[in-house]
């Protein structure tokens, strides 16, 4: 391969990256995913199963997503949940709970893959039974996706599949960005993997992050995201952790509080592809 023809981009927006115009002017767009997992982990023989890990599992399901969200409906904080299919297929309460308090939903994949050694139809096949499975366990198809273990296929295949306006298989980036792929304009919304529940001190160093990007917001502003899993902020212990948080940004102006979808929608309507 020459090196002209390097498949990754370095650079992104360089040193001068786009003012997003937030609405309202915004210093900072925050968003909150809450990834559900808690069903789609296990494996399908007996012997794959590891009992202990799946009961920490259902804590999420059973208890720790209540106390997430009663905590992100205080604080008036909307989430965009990273749905694994067969998860929330086996919770159809907390399915009709998440669309009623307007959460986000978006596809976390069919069930949980390891898709790098993956041949390209059998991931085609689950992202659309989790399109198939999220569509009717919700009443509305899923216009974000998030495999969490992308192949050099995924985007393609999202793509090609057509009906999602944003990806988030990529954490290279404080602000969304367009892609050329098959001909097609396509959407990223960046995610993370630094700012996430999985981390000790998950409340300081979400809360620098916070302070560096709203400072400086006031010239160039961004986009945070934050992400949660219910089998562990939503443990008692730790979800004092995430109160902290919500009332720290809280105390703030001039912060949007969004879903991932409402980023991709702004951005497709004041950022449109050149």
């Amino acid at each position: 391969m020459a090196w002209s023809d390097y498949p990754r981009d370095l650079i992104g927006y360089g040193a001068q990256p786009p003012h997003p115009r937030w609405p309202k002017d915004a210093r900072l767009a925050v968003q909150f995913v809450l990834n559900y997992e808690a069903g789609g982990e296990a494996g399908p023989a007996p012997r794959e199963r590891n009992l202990p890990a799946q009961s920490a599992y259902e804590y999420g399901s059973r208890a720790g997503v209540w106390r997430v969200l009663r905590l992100a409906q205080e604080f008036g904080v909307p989430l965009t949940i990273f749905a694994v299919a067969m998860a929330l297929e086996q919770h159809p309460a907390l399915a009709r709970e998440l669309v009623g308090l307007g959460h986000e939903i978006a596809g976390h994949g069919g069930g949980w893959i390891d898709s790098s050694p993956v041949p390209e139809e059998q991931e085609r096949a689950d992202m659309r039974r989790a399109i198939e499975v999220l569509t009717r366990v919700t009443g509305s198809r899923p216009l974000g996706w998030y495999s969490a273990r992308p192949t050099p296929n995924t985007r393609k295949l999202i793509v090609e599949e057509g009906g999602f306006l944003y990806d988030a298989d990529a954490c290279n980036d404080d602000l969304p960005y367009w892609v050329k792929l098959s001909g097609h304009n396509h959407l990223v919304v960046p995610y993370t993997q630094d700012i996430n529940d999985e981390g000790e001190n998950f409340y300081e160093y979400a809360r620098d992050a916070y302070d560096a990007l709203y400072a400086e917001g006031a010239a160039a502003p961004k986009m945070m995201s934050i992400g949660l899993h219910a089998r562990l902020i939503g443990q008692p212990g730790r979800s004092v952790a995430l109160r902290q948080l919500f009332a720290h940004m809280r105390s703030h102006r001039d912060v949007w509080f969004c879903r991932r979808i409402d980023i991709a929608r702004h951005w497709i309507e004041h950022h449109p592809p050149i």
